[in-house]
């Protein structure tokens, strides 16, 4: 059953989200699934270069960030910049597990989309030593500039780890670091966005009485999504000052929000 109804989100009490959440029970995390790699959403072929600033943007992750490209890919239209989800279920991640399947694809499908600038929020799957995950990042880093773009990371929301996650989570607590190791040593060809802002260090499911994150521990609602899209687009105008992100009005309330993908999220 789907439920319409308004939703504030805090971000200074401006934006009114009118949205849908899904109710039933949601499922577990879903566990690394070395075919959820691909993405049906494939980028365009033979594109022309990206124009200057923040023009054409491309998002890595895991199922966390495939919520959150919904929101985005609408305020990115809004504001005519072009925008690719590579997020994938179970998977969508550059060090752990079935990395190497997604490594197998990554490369060519950045330089065919030709972006200019690549986004990869940290995902629930970046399981490894900080030294794997640094080599990972760096390896990351280097793809992305020999596309020509601009990579930035963007630190997971925390979760409420089941028995699947709890074995990860000292290692999840140090992918943050690692990135920005590599940011800080890319001479401006990186940054690292810490997302803590939007979320707190630890997992909340309701803000100002709504549902923010899924009931599973782990996905995001349409609010914590509207306000993750909100916080990443200010983010972007200060790396671009040429850019300036579009009025909520003019996408919270485009019909994303019905997504299925956002379960857990009925009051």
């Amino acid at each position: 059953m789907t439920t319409t109804r308004v939703l504030a989100p805090a971000l200074a009490g401006l934006l009114l989200l009118l949205t849908s959440a899904c109710s039933g029970t949601p499922g577990g995390p879903e566990g690394p699934d070395a075919s959820a790699v691909s993405s049906d959403r494939t980028a365009p072929t033979e594109l022309p270069e990206p124009g200057p600033g923040l023009s054409r943007m491309i998002l890595v992750g895991d199922s966390v960030a495939a919520g959150q490209a919904l929101p985005l890919g609408a305020a990115l239209g809004a504001s005519d910049v072009e925008f690719h989800s590579m997020a994938s279920d179970g998977g969508g991640t550059v060090v752990g597990p079935v990395s190497e399947e997604l490594w197998d694809v990554l490369p060519d499908r950045i330089a065919t989309a030709k972006p200019s600038t690549v986004v990869y929020q940290l995902t629930t799957y970046d399981w490894g030593s900080e030294q794997e995950q640094q080599a990972a990042y760096e390896r990351l880093l280097s793809t992305v500039t020999s596309a020509g773009a601009t990579l930035v990371f963007v630190t997971m929301p925390p979760i409420e780890p089941d028995d699947f996650y709890a074995p990860h989570m000292d290692e999840l607590a140090h992918a943050a670091s690692a990135a920005r190791t590599v940011a800080d040593a890319s001479g401006g060809a990186a940054v690292l966005l810490d997302a803590s802002e939007v979320w707190g260090d630890t997992y909340e499911q309701t803000r100002d009485g709504v549902a923010d994150r899924s009931s599973d521990g782990i996905h995001t609602c349409p609010q914590g999504a509207a306000r993750f899209t909100t916080w990443l687009l200010d983010e972007l105008s200060t790396i671009y000052p040429d850019y300036t992100p579009p009025a909520p009005q003019e996408w919270a309330n485009t019909g994303w929000a019905a997504d299925d993908r956002f379960v857990g999220c009925a009051e």
